[in-house]
């Protein structure tokens, strides 16, 4: 691993995270892949460590990072992921990384990371729920397609006992409202957070951003407020054509409603994940059933959307069958 990443050398950091700190890292078959090294807790276990990482190996779906092995020696603890060449959504949101996302390619993005998150909840047994979903979670392989990072790590601090979790909880502005009162976290604080990710994609701002006047500062309470009064359009991202087709502004605001709800305050007011994955897909669908011409005058459909052909299929939705049984 140390010559994988040049001796874990800064240049090759990609960023850090509250487990630990992540390094592209080299293997002598000239593949690249994301190495996480994790921060040392007391109160890890390496036995506990590996029933966690059996658990994360049995993850299997295509919008989630796949662990591809990990290390244990001399008490430090290491992760191997697939790599991820184009980044975090965040950074594509921010202009930080490539020249911004066409609203196509937003929605699709979206949408396979509801179904990512679905399947945690609905597929896994136990259920695991990510604990962090946040932009900077998602990342974009080289089609722009969406791969859920970080899931499952939050369970190396739980106290199966009580089910309250000494692991670190979330990231300001994406946490649950409801967390502070039980300090419980369920499959709702999920889609609450999802709920900020997708008021990210609309609207291109930061969860948190201080440089906002007061009352704007959380992004959440921006949106509950814009969209509560009708005011959407104050506060959509003004690189998206709002005005291309009228299926653009339709879903864009058809996708505040959904953030609407999963922002709600109280968890039972919130929709499931699997809700909001089922809702993004008819939503990304219905671009191409309202309308053909949507299909051969699009002229925001950029080299991103025309090298990610998930934002013309079909996405897997089987777990749907599932929960229904």
């Amino acid at each position: 691993m140390e010559k994988a990443t040049d001796f874990f050398s800064e240049k090759r950091r990609l960023g850090n995270g509250a487990y630990g700190t992540v390094y592209s890292g080299k293997l002598q078959n000239d593949n690249w892949v994301a190495i996480k090294r994790i921060r040392h807790r007391d109160t890890d276990s390496i036995e506990q460590f590996i029933n966690e990482i059996k658990l994360l190996s049995s993850v299997n779906h295509p919008n989630l990072v796949r662990l591809l092995g990990c290390s244990i020696e001399n008490g430090e603890q290491i992760l191997v992921y697939e790599y991820m060449p184009n980044g975090t959504l965040s950074q594509h949101i921010q202009r930080e990384k490539g020249n911004g996302l066409p609203w196509p390619v937003r929605l699709t993005i979206g949408a396979e990371t509801a179904q990512a998150i679905a399947y945690l909840h609905n597929a896994m047994h136990p259920p695991i729920y990510h604990r962090d979903v946040k932009s900077s979670n998602i990342l974009l392989d080289y089609n722009y397609k969406s791969k859920v990072a970080d899931f499952g790590l939050s369970r190396l601090g739980m106290v199966e006992s009580s089910h309250i979790s000494t692991a670190p909880q979330g990231t300001p502005g994406y946490l649950d409202p409801q967390y502070h009162q039980n300090f419980q976290l369920s499959d709702k604080s999920d889609v609450y957070s999802f709920g900020v990710v997708l008021a990210e994609i609309i609207t291109g701002l930061k969860a948190v951003d201080f440089a906002r006047p007061q009352d704007e500062i959380n992004l959440a309470a921006l949106a509950i407020d814009r969209i509560g009064k009708g005011n959407l359009d104050e506060i959509i991202d003004p690189f998206i054509e709002l005005h291309m087709d009228a299926w653009t502004l339709s879903s864009i605001h058809k996708v505040a409603e959904l953030a609407f709800r999963c922002l709600a305050f109280h968890r039972d007011m919130r929709p499931s994940m699997m809700e909001v994955a089922i809702e993004l897909e008819q939503l990304r669908l219905s671009r191409w059933t309202n309308s053909e011409d949507n299909i051969t005058g699009s002229s925001e459909g950029s080299s991103i959307s025309s090298t990610s052909d998930a934002s013309e299929k079909p996405l897997n939705l089987s777990i749907k069958k599932q929960e229904m049984d």
